[in-house]
């Protein structure tokens, strides 16, 4: 362990994992990967290479329970980040907090899903929408303007300021950005949340990626940890 003063620590820790019958030692495993990156805040994947600009995202990510791999050794950092995922990590991030209502206005959700509390205490803090009044469409792959959406939504319930905006006629796809993300668009990429796909291109249809979006939640940490 790598002090701030320079100074290194090792320590020495022995675990065993004994799996239950009903359990495979993959999983076992999945999980002992998972508590030794708790534990030390190292990078567990084999797929998030340490000159990566998300490296230091996903680690502190899997330290604070935010995140985890899609499996033991595999961070899946390129794949789609699903809106149940993304909500799921930004609930975790803020907490675990428990809804205040049991009542679910999604049809395509249900209490055995692992999103289920975080879909519910979003909603009912206006954080995020369904797709329609009746469907919040988990599996579905989050675009970046939703990402957007959703941070300023979740800004706006902690009280965050808002008055942060960036000119985005300097992007040729700044027109392609849906009504209800303008404003959003506009405060994440004035706070430094989420950056351009190229010097000239938002890509706000585009999909966030699980690694776009541990770094996005990173950035946020830090930003609210200065306000």
């Amino acid at each position: 362990v790598h002090t701030e003063t320079g100074a290194v620590h090792f320590i020495t820790v022995t675990l065993t994992v004994t799996p239950k019958p009903e359990e495979p030692q993959q999983e076992a495993d999945a999980a002992l990967s998972g508590v030794l990156a708790a534990i030390t805040g190292t990078n567990p994947f084999s797929d998030v290479p340490g000159g990566a600009y998300y490296n230091a995202a996903v680690r502190w990510a899997v330290k604070n329970g935010i995140a985890s791999g899609t499996d033991a050794k595999h961070f899946s950092p390129d794949a789609a980040c699903t809106r149940g995922q993304a909500v799921t990590f930004l609930w975790r991030a803020a907490g675990s907090p428990a809804p205040k209502s049991a009542v679910n206005p999604f049809k395509d959700i249900n209490a055995n899903d692992y999103y289920y509390p975080a879909v519910l205490w979003a909603a009912e803090n206006g954080i995020v929408n369904g797709v329609s009044d009746t469907a919040f469409a988990p599996n579905q792959a989050l675009t970046r303007e939703q990402m957007a959406a959703i941070l300023y939504r979740y800004a706006e319930y902690k009280g965050a300021d808002l008055s942060a905006s960036a000119d985005l006629s300097g992007y040729t796809d700044a027109g392609q950005i849906a009504t209800y993300a303008q404003a959003a668009m506009a405060w994440s990429t004035g706070t430094g949340l989420i950056t351009g796909t190229s010097d000239t291109t938002l890509s706000p249809r585009g999909t966030a990626t699980r690694a776009q979006v541990a770094t996005i939640l990173q950035r946020m940490s830090d930003l609210f940890a200065q306000a």
